[in-house]
């Protein structure tokens, strides 16, 4: 009764410090110091908070593990040191069952509980928009990228009315700051958005930070990424697989802007002839079978 009455008395301040604690967090603090949220907690997509959330609640959990273990080990420490005057080994025991069962058991409901959780959350983040409001097409070439904003958004088909751009590699100073204008995407706030991922080359990664989000660019296969952008801004974004000599550069921005400045964004690229299909003219996989290529030459090689 009095270790149940002293546990008690110890749990009760643990709990009001904890509670106090959190309680002045800054939103940065209380989203595991993850990129992506304002100082008033604003998120920049519909998904970012619950990616943090699976983040920190797991660190959270794998901590109070962690801080059990190391009482334990402590305590057991202590409790079973050798005593003044004690002489050989001390009692040796073949084995435990109850706390074998605990620490066979336990960590399966760990494992079984964030395999749970990250399955709910990688259900959520892999479906995509059916009708979407923007469609885009992203291009990761060596060693920039191409974005093409699709008019047929259900199938993300480019036609007569899509629009694009297509960008250079980033260059830098001898001090690596970058000195070229950067490819940029431009999406509009509270909309749908579903990009369509794929490559020229090799494989790449299309990461934009603050979106808590990447996915691999393949050749012959479109990956598709649906999100919601929720706060005006520009966010960084990068190449997040290795993809040859100047993969480091490989940067592209994210401008999220009002619809009415997303428009008239279009409407600035159709003004500048930049219409239709992308241009394919620096895909280096043209001689693929089934694209056209000539094969008059195959012989010759």
């Amino acid at each position: 009764m009095r270790v149940k009455r002293r546990l008690r008395l110890a749990v009760i301040p643990i709990g009001i410090a904890t509670a106090i604690a959190l309680a002045g967090c800054t939103p940065t603090e209380l989203n595991g110091f993850l990129p992506g949220f304002t100082d008033d907690g604003t998120q920049a997509t519909n998904h970012t908070e619950m990616v943090s959330g699976l983040w920190v609640n797991s660190w959270i959990v794998l901590l109070a593990v962690g801080v059990i273990t190391w009482a334990l080990m402590g305590w057991a420490a202590i409790a079973y040191r050798r005593r003044r005057g004690q002489r050989g080994l001390p009692v040796q025991l073949r084995y435990n069952m109850p706390v074998e069962i605990f620490y066979t058991v336990v960590p399966l409901i760990l494992v079984l509980g964030f395999f749970a959780f990250t399955a709910r959350d990688q259900a959520v983040l892999e479906t995509q928009y059916d009708n979407p409001d923007v469609c885009v097409t992203a291009i990761g070439k060596q060693w920039a990228w191409d974005f093409q904003y699709n008019d047929d958004t259900a199938d993300c088909q480019a036609g007569d009315k899509a629009v694009w751009t297509m960008g250079v590699q980033a260059q830098t100073d001898a001090q690596g700051t970058v000195t070229s204008e950067l490819p940029t995407l431009v999406l509009p706030v509270n909309e749908t958005v579903k990009l369509k991922l794929t490559s020229r080359d090799v494989i790449h990664s299309f990461w934009i930070i603050d979106f808590l989000y990447k996915k691999d660019m393949y050749i012959g296969k479109d990956n598709y990424w649906s999100f919601t952008p929720t706060r005006v801004g520009e966010y960084d974004g990068k190449c997040a697989e290795l993809c040859g000599q100047y993969h480091s550069m490989m940067l592209f921005k994210v401008k999220v802007v009002e619809p009415a400045e997303y428009q008239q964004y279009l409407a600035g690229l159709r003004a500048a002839g930049q219409t239709g299909d992308i241009n394919k003219a620096y895909d280096r996989l043209q001689n693929f079978p089934g694209t056209g290529a000539s094969t008059e030459s195959e012989g010759k090689h």
